[in-house]
Parts: structure tokens; sequence; C-alpha cells
């Protein structure tokens, strides 16, 4: 899905915005969310009514993984240091994290906000 690469792009983009374009900006990433969100819709059956529901939209955790993505790749171009060993560190959690739920939604013991 190209949302999730447009996501990772545009919190790039976020990183180096002036005032003036984060509203437009923050408008294309609530769009690309919800773009993400119904196709994830789209494409899972319904969820079984016992399942645990998540917190998150698959589109909010994309969203979370696309801004880490670009700080990571960001805290390449400074000295290392400790913010750089944190944020790949968190990166790779939630990439765990991820991971974990995607199998937990199709194997039907998780659903999502909002699905059916």
């Amino acid at each position: 899905m190209r949302a999730a690469h447009d996501l990772t792009e545009l919190h790039e983009r976020l990183l180096a915005a002036g005032p003036e374009q984060l509203l437009e900006l923050d408008s294309r990433r609530t769009d690309l969310v919800l773009e993400i969100d119904c196709w994830v819709t789209a494409q899972l059956p319904p969820s079984h009514g016992a399942a645990r529901i998540h917190t998150e939209t698959l589109g909010a955790v994309i969203d979370r993984l696309a801004r880490l993505t670009a700080a990571a790749y960001a805290a390449l171009t400074r000295p290392a240091g400790r913010e750089l060993t944190s944020t790949w560190e968190h990166l790779a959690e939630l990439a765990v994290g991820y991971e974990d739920l995607a199998s937990e939604v199709c194997t039907g013991r998780r659903r999502l906000p909002g699905g059916h």
C-alpha cells in the first residue's frame, strides 16, 4: 500500500516544516491514516465478537511507525548519542508490536476499532 510509504515521506517533511506548512501536512497525514484504515477494513473479514479490541486503528499504528522511521533516519544525520539509540529502539519495539497486532487481527484474536 502506497499510503504507508507516503506517511513516512510526509513525516520527513514535517521534521523540516515551518509553522505555515503544519496544518496542510497534518491534514494530509489524517487523510492517509484514514485511507489505510478504510483499506484494512475492506480486506479483513468481520471479526469475532469475542476478539479483544485494540486501542488504535492500524492506520494510527502505521502513522507512528512512519513518524519513528523518519525520526530514526534524521537521528543518523546527527552525532551518535542517546537519541540515536533510543529512537531506533523505539522503532524496533513498535515494529515487533505491529507484527504481533497484524498476526492477532488476521487470526481473529484481536479486532480493530471501527471494524465489523
